[in-house]
């Protein structure tokens, strides 16, 4: 397997992987006619793939035979309440490569690249219900953080909840008390 960051001729792969994933992790969470149409072209024109930019979201793929079976999306925290801290955005596999460990890969890589910009601590959001996805992340040391609210990804309202974890090596688990931007 190859780990590398993702390019701009990447994006339609990279959205026929999301949108797979999507498909099979969230039936029976989110309405099928909207699972059922989701569409290649619509996602991959929100990608931004190849930004020097810092503060710009940071995609790492992982490949199998020269073909993308996931991909793990990094940057800095969109909430106002978890300042200085990083956060995954994206973490899916393609349903083919369950179960292979690509989770695993990417998942440790984009922690290494979330420590490499500095970072002490990180947060995600979980789609209530996704009970795989929550087993996953509180094997790698995440732990709910309290704090829960509702989006409308690709506009489809859903309630989300919030996982944080320590940066620092050897660490996983943090309570709210331990965290700060720089983790210390």
């Amino acid at each position: 397997m190859i780990i590398r960051d993702a390019r701009p001729e990447d994006a339609q792969e990279v959205a026929g992987v999301h949108i797979r994933a999507w498909q099979s992790a969230y039936r029976g969470l989110l309405p099928d006619e909207h699972l059922d149409g989701l569409r290649v072209e619509e996602r991959a024109a929100r990608y931004s793939f190849g930004s020097s930019d810092p503060a710009a979201p940071h995609t790492i793929l992982a490949l199998e035979r020269e073909a993308i079976c996931g991909f793990a999306t990094i940057g800095p925290s969109r909430d106002e309440d978890a300042p200085g801290l990083a956060e995954l955005y994206a973490l899916y596999v393609d349903p083919g490569h369950w179960g292979e460990g690509t989770g695993d890969r990417l998942h440790s890589r984009a922690l290494e690249r979330m420590r490499e910009h500095g970072y002490g601590a990180a947060i995600l959001w979980v789609l209530t219900g996704n009970e795989p996805a929550e087993r996953f992340y509180r094997r790698r040391g995440w732990a709910r953080d309290g704090a829960s609210r509702w989006e409308e990804p690709y506009g489809v309202r859903s309630r989300v909840i919030r996982y944080r974890r320590s940066l620092a090596h050897g660490q996983g688990r943090c309570t709210s008390s331990s965290f700060s931007p720089s983790g210390s």
